[in-house]
């Protein structure tokens, strides 16, 4: 193990994940909201930098390279889990998200299989702006979160005539609750639309991976 900063930004970004589903399990809302968003964010922001640095001051380890995988799925994986459990069974959620987990099982099952072939399989750009997409789109849902709690909480004792006159305009709004409607919309629409590219890319990505693994399994097969 090579304990510079780049492996340092990477292990965090794996302890992270662990963090986030725990913010749900013991944290009110929307403090358990705020945290995971401000987890997710930030440590996904680690993902881009940890590389860039590596490469940049030349600090790039089979250490770094094994663990900087794991925890992206970590990452996406605790947070499609936290998803899942603030959406229950909404189908424009769970069905790209049971995409995105099988083709990370998938792809891990592969590159254990492999052994240090699997360090020949070269990162696509396809695949940085899968993951790229993933994270977005899971930001993007947590800030619904946030968005639906400060709007329920915004329009408690409202009637619904008193709801729609302020987001016509024809009520004045002191406490910018059409704006928190709006950003609690958008959030959601524009989280589902970015989980279901995601989870396209999730599928291409992971066939183009089989499809370069599968003269490495021929090979051993054959042997």
């Amino acid at each position: 193990m090579i304990w510079n900063l780049p492996n340092i930004l990477t292990l965090l970004r794996l302890l992270a994940a662990p963090g986030i589903v725990l913010s749900f399990l013991f944290l009110p809302h929307p403090v358990s909201d705020w945290v995971a968003l401000i987890l997710f964010v930030g440590t996904s922001a680690t993902d881009f930098l940890d590389g860039y640095l590596a490469r940049k001051w030349n600090q790039t380890s089979r250490f770094g390279a094994m663990l900087d995988p794991i925890a992206d799925k970590a990452m996406v994986v605790s947070a499609i889990a936290v998803l899942a459990m603030n959406f229950g069974p909404a189908t424009v959620i769970i069905f790209p998200a049971a995409f995105i987990l099988l083709r990370e099982t998938f792809v891990s099952g592969l590159r254990e299989f492999l052994g240090t072939t699997a360090g020949l399989l070269k990162v696509t750009r396809l695949a940085k702006w899968k993951t790229t997409t993933q994270m977005v789109a899971i930001s993007v849902l947590f800030s619904y979160g946030l968005f639906a709690h400060y709007v329920g909480m915004g329009s408690f004792g409202m009637d619904g005539a008193t709801v729609d006159g302020i987001l016509s305009g024809e009520i004045e709004d002191p406490n910018g609750f059409a704006w928190l409607y709006r950003g609690m919309v958008w959030s959601y629409g524009a989280g589902v639309i970015l989980l279901w590219i995601a989870a396209i890319l999730t599928v291409v990505t992971g066939v183009d991976y089989l499809r370069k693994a599968m003269p490495f399994l021929r090979e051993a097969s054959d042997d």
